[in-house]
C-alpha cells in the first residue's frame, strides 16, 4: 500500500516507511522534528521541471506527464521504493499545501501502476501447449 502524507502531519503507527521525497528539505522542520526513515531527493521532480510547475494547477497535468517521463528514465531513483510497498506500506512525505496536486501522488500512481506491471500473469504465449493435453 503506497500512501501519501504531509510531512508536517503526525507520524502514526500504520504508516509503514516513511520516504521524504522532496528534492528540498521542508521549510521549518529540523531533521531532528521530522520522523522518517530515509530522504530520497533524486525521486523528486528536476528543479527545473519544478520550478516550470510552481504548484499551479493549471500546469498540473503537464507537470504530471513531464515527470512520469523523468521517472520512466531512471529507474535506479525509485527501484527501492517499489521494494518496500511490495513489503508493506509506504508512505510519501511531501511539502506542498495542495494535496491533491504534487509531486507525492504522481509517484504513488506511477508506482502504484509498475507494482501492477509486476504483479500481472504472464501472457498465455508463456502456458502454450501446457493445458491441451500435449
Amino acid at each position: 500500500m503506497i500512501r501519501c502524507k504531509r510531512v508536517y502531519l503526525d507520524a502514526q503507527a500504520g504508516d509503514g516507511q516513511r520516504i521524504l521525497v522532496d528534492r528540498l528539505w521542508p521549510r521549518g522542520l529540523s531533521r531532528d522534528a521530522l520522523a522518517f526513515d530515509e530522504w530520497l531527493p533524486e525521486v523528486a521532480p528536476s528543479t527545473e521541471l519544478r520550478k516550470a510547475f510552481s504548484h499551479r494547477v493549471e500546469a498540473f497535468d503537464d507537470f504530471s506527464a513531464a515527470y512520469r517521463r523523468e521517472l520512466a528514465g531512471h529507474p535506479e531513483h525509485w527501484q527501492r521504493l517499489l521494494h518496500w510497498a511490495a513489503g508493506g506500506t509506504l508512505t510519501l512525505l511531501y511539502a506542498a499545501r495542495d494535496e491533491e496536486h504534487n509531486n507525492a501522488r504522481v509517484l504513488a500512481e506511477f508506482l502504484e501502476e509498475e507494482l501492477q506491471r509486476y504483479d500481472s500473469p504472464s501472457s498465455p504465449v508463456c502456458y502454450q501447449g501446457e493445458f491441451d493435453g500435449n
